[in-house]
Order: C-alpha cells, then structure tokens, then sequence
C-alpha cells in the first residue's frame, strides 16, 4: 500500500509500505477514505527526532474510514462500518486511563507519533491503518452525515473543544484566541457553545480573521501585525481583560502575549504544539492569580460532537479551503507548511 513516511527530520517520502493487518484480538484494521494534515503533522516533518518520531513511522492521526477487519475480541463494530477515529489510541486499563487522562496512557499515543512502547504507532495517512484498542478509539458515523462532515472531530475540533473546556469558559465570559488557524477556530466553536460573550480573535494572517467573522466564531479580530492587541483588549473588557484567553500558535511569543491578555484571576489553556522553550516569568505573574493549563487533548468528547454535527449544531465543513487525490499528498504538505492560496485545510481522497 502507498502511505506518506517518517524518514527523519525534513525527509518524508510517499512510498509503498506492507499492508497493515490485525496484531491483537481487540485491534481493527481501517481502510482510509478521508484524511487531512494537521500542524502537528508540519511539527513532526521538521522536528520528528525530537519528537521522539522513529524514523519509518507513517504519519498522520486525521482521518475517517471503513472498518475492513476486527480482531476476534473487538465488539460493537463490524467490517463495513464508517468509523471516525480519535487522534489518540488508549488501552483504557492503566493508571492515566482509570484517572481520565488518556493522552498519558501508558500504552497509547498519537497515530503517527511518538513510540512509548517500541512499537511503532503508525498513521492514517496510508490506504489501511490498524487500530489498537479498537472499541476505545472508533466511533460510527451516523448515516445522514458525510466524510467531510466528521473529518475534524477527531482531532482538532476535539482539540479546540478541550481548550475551551480546560479554560473553563463560562456563561458571559469574554474569551481571547490567539491563533486564528483551523485548531483556533474549532476553539472558538467550543468557547460558544459553553457560553462565552464575546470572543476576540487575533492572527496575523486576514484570509483567516475574515473567515472567523464570516462564520460568526469571532465578534472582534485583531490583525496583530497591524493594531497592538492588549490596549483593544482591555478597551472591550473595561480595563480588566480577558477572562480566558485560548493560546493555538506554540511560541514564546505567543505564550508571553496570551498571559498579557488575561485578567487577575483568569484562566489561560495552551493549545498550540511547542517545539522550543516558552518562559514564564513567575515574578510578573504571580500575583495575578492566573491559571495556566496546558497538554495534549482528552479526545473525550467525540460522541458528543459527532452528534451536535449531526444535528447542525456544528459545521466545520468550511475549514476544508482544498480537496486532492492522495497521489497529490506531497504537493499537499507544501501548500499547509508554507500557507498558500488561503488555505485552512485540505481534504486527502483515498
């Protein structure tokens, strides 16, 4: 089969693979018919050895497909189901997973990511991905619903979702995003659906704060190459700040600007993948009484959200800005890492 490969920083290939099969009676064998490349993809093309990447590692953790073959102890689905599969696989029997902190399972990783085990944790971005812990990391499509319709829910609109739960936004609040990218925007769908007022995006890029005010996620944009943020910002909030502040870019820059945003007391939830040092400087911010959280996503909500995009509550159709053909995979990763004809996403056809 053809699959996109890890072979160390800066060289990824589009070469042919063995065929994924069943290695345990609880794994699922998955033919991809949707896939996408996520920052996080861009992130391990150019930083994967640190990433603790092994080099033959297939790539990608962004998909939707059909379920080809199950193992003898996987229940509840059957080959021809369309599935939608969480970023994350999860053993769901260790200490993190009992605590609720799948991310951390001592057994799990990202798709495409990082081996903890030794086994190599291949991604979707191939014709057949397996999937460990099946019945933990799969969920059914519903019928009236499209590839493209699920195609985000098990990463970013997960991911932004999460942010917005771990900043515990609250009915009212004013909510600042720092990032305007696809993770950015599925950050401000979850920051509305918890109820926040008012929500303040802020980019650099205006193909990106456009699209945030088209599609009614943000009530204020600021382009921050052009207008300095924090003085409008304490304009619309009568001097205090933002009550949580989103932060889906992954620089020091960005860390420091998010934790200007903030009022005392306020909540600030990292999203953005940090392949450098961010520094706190405790001194300046210690007494404000801000919290700070971070990590990766609890892909906990998938059901949940599966079902608010089935009944048109959430639509993130719009992110897809490009279509292609997988045999167009590599071109794809140039038009994401360099951002080229205003794009936001980019639907891979198997």
């Amino acid at each position: 089969m053809k699959a996109v490969v890890f072979h160390g920083n800066n060289d990824i290939r589009f070469e042919e693979v063995v065929n994924s099969k069943i290695e345990r009676m609880d794994d699922a064998i998955v033919r991809v018919t949707t896939s996408s490349i996520c920052g996080s993809d861009i992130h391990i093309k150019n930083h994967g050895e640190a990433m603790g990447v092994k080099s033959g590692t297939i790539i990608g953790h962004e998909f939707v497909g059909v379920v080809e073959e199950v193992g003898d102890l996987l229940i509840g689905f059957s080959p021809g189901d369309r599935v939608a599969v969480s970023c994350i696989f999860n053993c769901g029997q260790c200490f993190y997973c009992r605590k609720g902190n799948i991310s951390m399972c001592n057994n799990g990783t990202v798709f495409g990511g990082r081996s903890i085990t030794g086994e190599i944790p291949h991604g979707c971005q191939a014709e057949l991905v397996r999937i460990p812990y099946a019945s933990n990391v799969m969920h059914k499509i519903p019928k009236n619903l499209s590839d493209e319709d699920v195609l985000f829910v098990g990463d970013i609109l997960s991911t932004g979702f999460y942010g917005a739960e771990r900043g515990e936004v609250k009915l009212g609040d004013t909510v600042v995003i720092v990032g305007a990218g696809p993770v950015g925007m599925c950050a401000a769908i979850g920051a509305r659906l918890l109820g926040a007022a008012q929500i303040i995006m802020l980019d650099v890029e205006e193909y990106r704060l456009q699209m945030a005010i088209d599609k009614k996620l943000a009530d204020v944009i600021i382009n921050i190459e052009k207008n300095e943020a924090a003085p409008i910002i304490l304009q619309l909030t009568q001097g205090r700040g933002a009550d949580v502040v989103i932060e889906a870019v992954g620089s020091n820059q960005s860390f420091q600007d998010a934790l200007t945003y903030a009022r005392a007391g306020g909540n600030v939830s990292l999203l953005g993948v940090y392949t450098s040092e961010a520094i706190l400087a405790l001194n300046k911010y210690w007494r404000q009484n801000l919290t700070i959280k971070m990590g990766l996503v609890e892909v906990k909500n998938m059901g949940a959200l599966i079902n608010l995009i089935s009944t048109g509550i959430i639509d993130t159709r719009f992110l897809i800005t490009h279509t292609i053909g997988f045999d167009q995979v590599m071109d794809a990763y140039k038009v994401m890492e360099n951002r080229l004809d205003n794009v936001l996403k980019i639907a891979i056809k198997m």
